[in-house]
This record gives structure tokens, sequence and C-alpha cells, in this order.
């Protein structure tokens, strides 16, 4: 809508003139924003982002690394192969909080324990970022996100120098833990896993977790500083809520149907003599789009978890369980 654009505009005009403001005071803050998960896929995973407050110089804005557009040329091809460019954008705290109310989506702030020239360094490299010629990147789901770049930011103000005791997921494979996220059970989940291939399966290592919002919020909330003190400042945090998927909407009882439906058809079939050739050719079509597709991810894109698994075998063979049945008749 028009005034939505407006709302835009004058958002980013503020910011403008805010970020001319480049010389924290000694009551400014820097917090580490943390958003629970939305209903969208791409926001099922939750988003992290960087609030920088000054009230002696009316400073709120919030730093957010995943800004992406669906307008660009090309745009699910490229995401598909894994070319997908996102931006550090800036807003206003009060615009960033509303969206997010309205959105029905939590947000937990950890105001973090830093000096003056500690806040002022994750400042300058925020505004650096957000350059023009700086602030677009190559987001890889797994190794450089909205979720790692913040707190690759946090730990090289601070010279590399947070020790935390926590290890959340480490120890599970990268399928558990995302599934975590997507639901065990869900068609997302499936889907996912579908394409999923063995480096999925692959545990995860020191770290190798810290890759999703909620993590980095768990890692920053129990992190200390050389001196002992804590990281955090104050917070208010608490874990995810990830909803369970009601049995009416898991995958396994769309396979159950998909085979009882061919279980059908092919019983009708048996009983006319004469087989649907057209719903096999219909099917066949579809997993040899899905094997292409799985392929192309496997030696084309840069996804750094996709490739071949048992899983594409699943339909395949309930199609031709339902089948042999017809072979088999008395």
């Amino acid at each position: 809508m028009w005034y939505k654009k407006i709302q835009i505009i004058i958002a980013c005009l503020l910011c403008v003139c805010a970020i001319q403001a480049k010389e924290l005071s000694e009551r400014s803050r820097v917090s580490l924003l943390t958003c629970t998960p939305g209903q969208e896929l791409y926001a099922r995973y939750g988003h992290t982002a960087l609030l920088v407050a000054d009230p002696e110089q009316d400073l709120e804005l919030v730093f957010n690394y995943g800004i992406f557009d669906f307008n660009v040329d090309h745009f699910y091809y490229k995401f598909v192969k894994g070319e997908t460019y996102y931006q550090l954008g800036a807003e206003l705290y009060s615009q960033f909080m509303l969206e997010y109310a309205y959105a029905g989506r939590e947000v937990y702030e950890q105001e973090l324990n830093l000096t003056r020239q500690q806040r002022q360094a994750v400042f300058d490299a925020l505004l650096e970022n957000f350059k023009p010629e700086n602030r677009v990147y190559l987001y890889n789901f797994v190794f450089d996100n909205c979720a790692t770049r913040p707190l690759a930011l946090i730990e090289r103000a601070l010279g590399d120098s947070i020790h935390s005791t926590y290890r959340g997921y480490q120890g599970l494979t990268y399928r558990e833990f995302i599934s975590h996220y997507t639901r065990p059970s869900s068609w997302e989940d499936f889907g996912i896993n579908l394409l999923f291939g063995c480096r999925a399966d692959r545990k995860m290592e020191e770290r190798q977790n810290l890759f999703l919002p909620e993590e980095v919020m768990n890692y920053v909330a129990v992190a200390t500083l050389p001196n002992g003190q804590p990281l955090v400042r104050k917070q208010q945090v608490a874990p995810f809520k990830i909803d369970p998927v009601p049995w009416y909407e898991t995958w396994y009882l769309g396979a159950v149907v998909f085979f009882l439906v061919m279980l059908i058809i092919t019983r009708v079939d048996k009983h006319r003599g004469h087989i649907s050739w057209w719903v096999d050719i219909v099917l066949a079509v579809v997993y040899l789009l899905l094997v292409a597709l799985v392929i192309f991810l496997t030696y084309f894109s840069i996804h750094p978890l996709v490739g071949f698994n048992w899983r594409l075998l699943l339909l395949p063979v309930l199609h031709l369980c339902a089948r042999l049945s017809y072979i088999c008749r008395s």
C-alpha cells in the first residue's frame, strides 16, 4: 500500500539522520535482539539483530543482516542454486518492534556488558558494513547468515575473548538440529529432509550449532569476558516455543493416504482388467523432476547440506508396492 511505502521512506530518512551521530556517549548501550519464529518457512528459525541505542543523542537503531528482495531477477533460480544475496539493513527500534508485534512474535533483548570503546567499535563496524558497497553479502544458511554475523561482529569488538559454557545441540546431526525448528513429522521437515544428503547427517562439532538465532542467544546468555564478568549485563530470554505437529498434518499420514489412493486405483484397474498408465506416467515425471532437482543441487548448487538420500525412494516404493498388487492378481 502507498502509505506503507511512505512509512518506509520516512523511516529510512530518519535512520540516515540518526547514523550521522557516530560518537556514542557513556549512556549508550548495545544489545543482541533475538526474535522468535514466524509462520513462514524462512522465518521458522527465528531472527537476530543488533540494537544500538544512545538516549543522549536520541538514537535507537536496529541493524539487521536478514534483508532480501523477492523481486530481484531470477530470485528462485538463484535461491535454489544457493546464490542468494542478503544485505544489512537499518531501521528505527520502534518500527522494528512494531513489525514483530504485528506478526505476533516475541523479541528478546540481551544488553551487552561492553565498555564505551567496545560499544563504539561495534557501532563503527555496523556503520562500515552499512555502506552501499559493503552491505550486500552472499548468504549461506549454515556458515554465513543473519545470526552468525552479529555474533562474529561482537567477538571481533572484544578481540575474540568470549568464553561460553553453552553446548546446546552439539553432538546432534545438522538434520536432527534443523528438524527441531521445522517440527519433526511436518511437511516442511519432510521436504527439507528430502533434499538433505549425507552431509546433513554429520554430527555438529564445537560452535557449529551457532548458526541459528536461539543458539546464539543461549550462547551469549552464559558467556563471560576474560575478567570473569558476564557478557550480558541484563537480559530477558526464554526458550523458543515450537508447536508440535497435529497428527492430521504429518507427512506420515500423507504417505499412508498416498499408498491407499494408489491401492484403490490399482484395485479399480484390476476390476476393469486395464491398468491406468497415465497415473504412472504422471507420477514418474514427478519423480524424475525431483531427482533432477536433487542432481542440480548436488552438483551445481553451493548449498552445504543438499544431496541424495533414501527418502527420495519413499514415494516411488509406495507407488510400486501398490501397483504390484495388479500383477499379483489371482
